[in-house]
């Protein structure tokens, strides 16, 4: 755990029950302003696909002040839906919601890395100098194939977390000392 969790319940035992009251404000003003920019991005976004043509077209209908409902009642709740998945499974199906979006940025960071290290071979290949960039990256190659490479081995640890608390829990856990995990060290083995 965090130590800043924890902070206010030592402001209290300090005898400082505002400050630990302070804290906790910034912390719940924290969390409703990343909440509240990230409705509205989404909002936003949803509204500027519609405007493309690659959402439907109800999503374009706007407020006397500018604001797109139908696209901000959807994002809310899709939002509430993600949120009320909390509550389902003792949290299992939101936990593979927040593993899914956190997976989903490591897949992306693997196409930037190949799509770097593939346009640079490319350009050169093409006989054209890197001046003609506006920006070069300086570790380059290294830089995307260490990107690339720690991409993978990121999804491959969380494929492998996966398997194991799939087996886990659909009972198969008696594989595991096959696989050279004894179940006394199941849970720290796996968090390693």
């Amino acid at each position: 755990m965090y130590p800043f969790l924890h902070l206010p319940w030592y402001l209290i035992v300090f005898g400082f029950a505002f400050a630990a009251s302070f804290i906790n404000a910034i912390i719940l003003t924290a969390v409703l302003s990343a909440g509240n920019s990230g409705l509205y991005s989404s909002t936003r976004m949803l509204y500027a696909l519609a405007k493309e043509g690659q959402a439907p077209k109800v999503f374009l209908k706007l407020n006397k002040r500018g604001v797109p409902v139908p696209a901000l009642l959807a994002t809310t709740a899709v939002g509430l839906f993600a949120f009320l998945t909390s509550f389902i499974g003792e949290g299992q199906a939101y936990n593979w919601l927040v593993n899914i979006s956190g997976m989903s940025g490591f897949i992306a960071w693997v196409g930037i890395a190949i799509s770097h290290y593939r346009f640079r071979r490319a350009f050169k290949a093409q006989g054209r100098h890197l001046s003609e960039l506006p920006f070069t990256a300086s570790l380059f190659p290294l830089g995307p194939l260490l990107a690339l490479a720690m991409c993978i081995f990121i999804i491959a640890g969380q494929k492998l977390f996966g398997f194991f608390w799939v087996m886990k829990s659909t009972g198969m856990a008696y594989l595991l000392p096959i696989l050279g995990f004894q179940p006394s060290s199941f849970s720290t083995s796996v968090i390693s």
